[in-house]
């Protein structure tokens, strides 16, 4: 191979602001051993709140000591292979999604982390790891039933806009929230039961007004005034799983002062149940198949935002753009 020196973004210290955390670097090309493969990246996922909590140190299971390479997901083609792989060829399009992976122009992995897919395209980042998370939260935290009222808050966003067509596969009446037309027209695209727009509607009189029996299962990625309102409106025997908390990861936390939560969850003997993918490691096999398998038979829809991010500098304004709520879908980054 003709090159040898390629890109990739570093956290170079630790700053609460993603930016001033950042470098890129130049780095030469190496080739993979026995058993790995070389990828020359294509496109690769954007997740604001997850780069912008690593960068300063937020993240408790993850002990990372600076400069460290950042990025996850991402999907490109095999431009070379070791000597003791078997089952992937030159040319091959796969998926990866090993942490530091992603933000780079090039990569070399384990075979084994490597999944052949039918072609580099931006689409399948929605679904690895991103789908993959919200399949298993709804169905192993959330233990999601059919029949059920499903509430997904950042509903139009890259994890919710799949939470919310699964939880209609199953048979559930899904109410989703947004906050723009843009994105509400997404969420009628997707089958979506009631759509309401926070800045138009007062999400917590709507949820009281027409559903007085309260919401069975509740995907929260959003946190704040939010989790505190899905709190309140939990059905008898309701879960809420908690995926993420987007509205204060670029900001200080919210310090409050209320009454403890189990005296809203008692009496409805309902529950808030946390989920973190890592800890759920044995589910992500059957899931990935699982979504592959309805995304090539047409039966999930997979919005990829359609705001162009070209390159590894534009990845800054990549996380912002997502931070403050402006996609509709999963933001990707191409190379």
């Amino acid at each position: 191979m003709n090159q040898k020196k390629y890109k990739k973004l570093v956290a170079k210290q630790f700053n609460e602001d993603f930016k001033s955390a950042i470098e890129i670097v130049e780095v030469t090309l190496t080739q993979p051993a026995g058993n790995q493969l070389l990828i020359q990246n294509k496109f690769a996922g954007v997740n604001g709140g997850f780069d912008t909590l690593v960068c300063r140190g937020d993240v408790p299971y993850v002990n990372l000591v600076t400069p460290f390479d950042l990025g996850v997901e991402a999907v490109g083609n095999v431009v070379a292979i070791g000597e003791n792989v078997k089952g992937f060829q030159i040319g091959d399009a796969v998926i990866t999604t090993a942490r530091g992976g992603g933000y780079r122009e090039y990569q070399v992995v384990d075979a084994n982390l490597a999944v052949k897919v039918r072609q580099a395209t931006p689409e399948l980042l929605t679904l690895m790891p991103t789908g993959i998370s919200a399949l298993v939260a709804l169905e192993q935290v959330g233990e999601m039933k059919s029949n059920e009222v499903v509430l997904v808050t950042a509903a139009a966003g890259g994890t919710g806009h799949i939470a919310v067509q699964l939880a209609k596969l199953a048979g559930n009446h899904v109410i989703g929230t947004c906050s723009s037309e843009g994105k509400a027209n997404l969420l009628r695209e997707l089958g979506c039961d009631r759509i309401i727009n926070y800045r138009q509607e007062n999400l917590n009189a709507i949820l009281k007004s027409e559903y007085p029996k309260g919401i069975n299962l509740i995907f929260d990625c959003v946190g704040k005034q939010v989790f505190d309102t899905c709190v309140d409106n939990l059905a008898v025997r309701g879960r809420l799983v908690v995926v993420g908390f987007i509205s204060e990861y670029a900001k200080e936390i919210e310090q409050i002062t209320q009454s403890r939560i189990y005296h809203q969850l008692f009496w409805k003997a309902a529950s808030v149940r946390g989920f973190l993918m890592p800890h759920y490691q044995e589910y992500i096999p059957e899931a990935r198949d699982r979504l592959l398998n309805l995304f090539y038979t047409g039966k999930l829809k997979v919005a990829v935002d359609s705001t162009q991010f070209l390159g590894l500098e534009s990845i800054p304004e990549a996380v912002q753009y997502l931070l403050s709520g402006q996609n509709s879908g999963k933001v990707v980054v191409r190379f």
